[in-house]
């Protein structure tokens, strides 16, 4: 009898292969005292060369295989074994308390683990994972424990782990790993990216995998519906085998939109663009026929390092993304730092309340030499294409007259001083505040674009923390109250000839879509992979239609009300 698990589709597709059991090695420390602690921190410099010279490895194979942008994951993992604050922690624990290596970099290491697995935010959990791949590889080389080397496989399997690393994840080989199962892990972990990136299909999250699928069993992996069947009967191997052709059709028939504008079956025209942290992920922009940056998140710039980037380093940055879209939009958000998201060289006090505190827009108006650098850089980018600013966490139209005004002191200065700088530029502002949402009428009288980011939106919405497993129910993007914000802003971005997007993981539902078509929003900004099924998604829907199943879900009751109501007219 088969074994049905429910995780998180991370990557879509379905697998269908026996089960390989993925199985870490014996990292079990104990602590010792009294050692040779000459010998102690010479064996862990011995590890830590060896690991390093493994990752330059995997870093150069990565590249070669899915490119730059994947290969600088290593290069972060890399700097971390360079990092000489966790690489002196670790020595100076050897050395003051004379332990022996292994259990000095445990104990550091599980130290930093904890300290960014503690932070609210999606992009700094995700160090956490690095610092644990990178000690794990280390921590093996001293106790003389073999790694498993899944490039190794040669049969066609379906790998079944704990979690995988990003350097498990680059050393899969698509011809035999036919797709992976894991008890943790989401959909923006580097595992799950990665898996995208290689197309192979992905269920994480599933907690109990690893202790319910025996070796060599067969094993579905349904990317599409987060689902893992173990040891299936004929019947749903045959059912699971159609899925897995008829998915491939379907992405042959997406395909053909890449070029393609989004236009629903009444004429009604959307643009979808991409959400993007980095000038590399451009190439999964145009590969999947985005037809403008939604949302590019300068902040990648600023973490990572030990100071501030140079206006000189960002202008390369911006100008980079700017002038490679060929004069289609790009949509730039202003630094959005700080509370949850640190930079522990502007060296900012603790916060309470890290998401409501000292953070994006509020730190940049005070700390405004540091946002003058990154205006200038936009500016200046702003002669090599269609650039548009956007300042994040405005509250109060008194914050963005503030930023607007010293952006012009800016613009006025470079102008004076004989550079380039469009005059086309449009300033708008990402609404992610309830306040700003209800006082759209009034912001849309100065501002030139909204871009909703539903993540933060929601969250303060409902006065719930989403990563708060407790209250994540409360993450609710198909909620009446979310719905009738929305439908404010687009409503007051409208009536003043503006346009409003979205940039939050709403965007690129596919419950969520019909909703947003009907309510009138203009831009669509989502993860590359997901613009092509938005699209096609879009061409089969018609807006009018789309337009009364939004009047009547502002009129429901629940979330759950409304997710029907969708499904029983658009997805029958």
């Amino acid at each position: 009898m088969s074994t049905t698990l429910t995780g998180i589709a991370a990557s879509a597709g379905i697998a269908i292969a026996k089960a390989f059991r993925y199985e870490e090695p014996d990292l079990t420390v104990e602590k010792k005292s009294g050692v040779n602690v000459e010998q102690e921190i010479a064996d862990f410099d011995a590890a830590l060369a060896t690991s390093k010279d493994e990752l330059k490895v995997i870093k150069e194979k990565t590249r070669q295989d899915m490119g730059d942008d994947h290969a600088e994951i290593f290069e972060a993992h890399l700097l971390v074994l360079s990092d000489p604050e966790l690489v002196d922690a670790i020595r100076t624990k050897i050395k003051d308390e004379d332990v022996n290596a292994s259990f000095a970099l445990k104990e550091i290491s599980d130290q930093f683990i904890s300290m960014f697995e503690s932070m609210d935010n999606e992009y700094m959990k995700e160090r956490a994972a690095d610092i644990r791949d990178v000690s794990k590889r280390v921590l093996a080389h001293i106790l003389g424990q073999d790694i498993v080397s899944l490039a190794e496989i040669n049969e066609e399997v379906v790998i079944v782990g704990e979690d995988l690393t990003p350097s498990d994840t680059a050393q899969l080989n698509k011809e035999f790993v036919l797709g992976f199962a894991t008890n943790i892990g989401g959909r923006t972990s580097h595992s799950a990216i990665m898996a995208r990136s290689l197309e192979i299909p992905a269920v994480v999250g599933t907690k109990t995998v690893t202790h319910d699928t025996a070796k060599d069993v067969m094993v579905i992996v349904d990317g599409l519906d987060g689902k893992v069947i173990i040891d299936p009967t004929d019947a749903e191997l045959s059912e699971y085998r159609q899925k897995a052709d008829d998915f491939e059709a379907q992405k042959r028939e997406w395909a053909k939109l890449v070029n393609e504008p989004t236009v629903s079956t009444d004429g009604h025209k959307v643009e979808l663009a991409a959400n993007i942290g980095t000038p590399n992920d451009l190439e999964g922009v145009k590969n999947n026929g985005a037809e403008a940056v939604g949302l590019y998140r300068t902040e990648f710039l600023y973490m990572g390092r030990d100071e501030l980037p140079t206006e000189e380093e960002q202008f390369t940055a911006y100008k980079k993304v700017v002038a490679d879209m060929d004069g289609k939009p790009v949509v730039i958000r202003t630094l959005d730092i700080g509370g949850d998201k640190e930079l522990p060289y502007l060296d900012l006090p603790e916060e309470m309340n890290p998401f409501l505190g000292f953070r994006a827009i509020r730190l940049c108006l005070e700390m405004d030499d540091m946002f003058r650098v990154q205006l200038r850089a936009l500016l200046r980018a702003s002669a090599f294409g269609n650039l548009k600013i956007m300042f994040p966490m405005i509250a109060t139209l008194t914050e963005f007259r503030e930023a607007k005004a010293i952006l012009e002191e800016e613009k006025q200065k470079l102008v004076k001083d004989g550079v380039d700088v469009s005059d086309k530029i449009e300033v708008g502002i990402m609404v992610e505040i309830p306040s700003t949402a209800v006082m759209a009428k009034q912001f849309a009288k100065e501002v030139d674009f909204f871009s909703i980011g539903t993540n933060d939106l929601i969250q303060y919405t409902f006065a719930a923390d989403r990563m708060n497993e407790r209250v994540s129910y409360l993450y609710q993007p198909y909620s009446p109250a979310i719905l009738n914000l929305v439908k404010i802003i687009i409503d007051a971005s409208h009536a003043e000839g503006k346009w409003t997007g979205m940039c939050g993981e709403m965007a690129g539902d596919s419950i969520a879509i019909p909703l947003l078509l009907g309510l009138g929003l203009d831009e669509f900004s989502m993860s590359a992979t997901s613009v092509l099924p938005a699209r096609s998604q879009i061409s089969k829907l018609s807006q009018s239609e789309a337009a009364e199943v939004a009047e009547k879900a502002l009129t429901l009751q629940t979330a759950e009300e409304v997710q029907e109501l969708v499904e029983s007219t658009f997805m029958k």
